[in-house]
């Protein structure tokens, strides 16, 4: 876990390195708020109310309580002059006049109210920790919600007793905590560890697999069980060993099913060699049977062929078939974007082998041209007894998405692509 005391980025606020402060939530509230000078205190802070924002949120204002039966008010934050140990500080309010009262917006939460206290659950809806507290930083009169802390410290600082506390704080980034909507916090006593979904679908997969490696444990599973199975099976190719082992012993028995049924036979069997031998049995009773059979055969093989490891998820089409057929024929294939790179171009029946499309080509030519017209006919293949190393020497010098591999009557067998055999290669082709 990230410490106080350890270096942060955070973006736009780390412009000012001797000018930033970081503070608990505990140590703020109930804090005199006065106008001025100490001696002018207009009340507490009883909560501080920050707007939802990426990457972190940040303070809009003060929830003031007055106290003695007073209503409670809205000081904006840009009001906030200064931040002393014995007491917040404030201008006066506009016109002479009095502090509004507090008029919830969307997008809005408040600390005491919506996050501390709260248990913290991983997507699987299963408990982790309670919010005891929430770490913040201040620069440039500016705060911001950094990390919330699950420690027996924070509980200890939440009570007033932080003086007690020798116990390492336990913080986990604001990164990878969901929060709930206002209106939900209201009726549920939970947030989730995650970040947005849509997110994570934006980042690619070799870049998610180098964030998970420099994350700790917690961290790690947390931001995992945040990516959707296809998202997870993708970037569990791309991270290096020690990860993946760290990430696929760590989940529970339906979510490994699901994510090994998004990856390939080679990428499973590729997985399966990094594991210790008891948890690659528990695996394999995950898989359908054609599944486990052809990733024990890899696994047997010291010398494992194309023939054993390719794909049929592929499209093959005759050279009569029309552009503008083509792309409806996609479209109606329910096919993955990744899984048609290319059309393969095949004499009928015989599934010969005779070119193949660019899919920006399909996509750019006339309705009524041709798969023969637009076709190369020069085709890179590979032959079903080939090795992985062979395969592995391919892709490093034409930089293919994707490959097929024929029979000796260079009928097409099926497809194998760069991520089933390029994963955990150090020089990797440009694609």
């Amino acid at each position: 876990m990230v410490t106080s005391n350890q270096k942060m980025k955070i973006p736009d606020l780390d412009h000012v390195p001797d000018s930033f402060r970081f503070f608990y939530f505990s140590e703020l509230i109930k804090r005199p708020v006065c106008v001025g000078k100490v001696s002018h205190r207009i009340g507490k802070l009883s909560d501080l109310v920050f707007a939802l924002a990426q990457p972190y949120p940040e303070a809009v204002g003060i929830y003031l309580e007055y106290g003695w039966g007073k209503p409670t008010a809205f000081i904006p934050w840009q009001k906030v002059s200064r931040i002393e140990d014995d007491a917040i500080f404030v201008e006066p309010p506009d016109r002479g006049g009095v502090y509004p009262p507090f008029v919830d917006q969307p997008g809005w939460i408040l600390l005491d109210k919506h996050l501390m206290g709260r248990t913290v659950v991983d997507m699987d809806d299963r408990r982790v920790e309670v919010v005891n507290d929430v770490h913040l930083v201040e620069s440039r009169g500016r705060l911001a919600l950094v990390h919330v802390d699950i420690s027996y410290g924070g509980f200890l600082r939440r009570w007033g007793l932080g003086k007690l506390s020798w116990i390492k704080d336990d913080l986990i980034s604001w990164k990878f905590v969901q929060p709930l909507s206002v209106e939900d916090a209201v009726t549920t006593d939970k947030v989730s560890l995650s970040v947005t979904k849509k997110q994570l679908l934006e980042i690619p997969s070799e870049d998610l697999a180098d964030m998970l490696e420099e994350l700790e444990d917690e961290e790690q599973q947390a931001l995992f069980a945040a990516l959707d199975s296809e998202k997870a099976a993708e970037t569990l190719v791309e991270a290096e060993p020690r990860a993946q082992r760290q990430i696929i012993m760590s989940l529970r028995q339906e979510r490994a099913r699901t994510i090994l049924s998004e990856m390939s036979v080679p990428q499973i069997a590729a997985l399966f060699t990094i594991l210790p031998h008891e948890h690659v049995a528990d695996l394999m009773k995950l898989l359908d049977r054609e599944q486990a059979a052809r990733v024990q055969a890899i696994l047997s093989e010291r010398e494992t062929t194309a023939r054993r490891m390719v794909s049929h998820d592929f499209l093959a089409m005759t050279r009569e078939t029309r552009a503008g057929d083509a792309l409806e024929r996609i479209r109606r294939s329910g096919m993955e974007y990744h899984d048609i790179s290319y059309i393969y171009v095949v004499n009928g029946e015989g599934r010969g082998l005779l070119g193949v499309v660019d899919l920006r080509e399909l996509v750019l030519a006339a309705d009524h041209t041709t798969m023969e017209e637009l076709m190369a006919s020069h085709v890179v293949t590979a032959e079903e007894d080939d090795t992985r190393d062979d395969l592995a020497e391919m892709f490093l010098k034409y930089h293919y998405r994707m490959i097929p591999v024929v029979d000796r009557e260079d009928r097409i067998l099926g497809i194998i692509r760069h991520s089933d055999i390029m994963a955990g290669v150090e020089t990797r082709g440009r694609i």
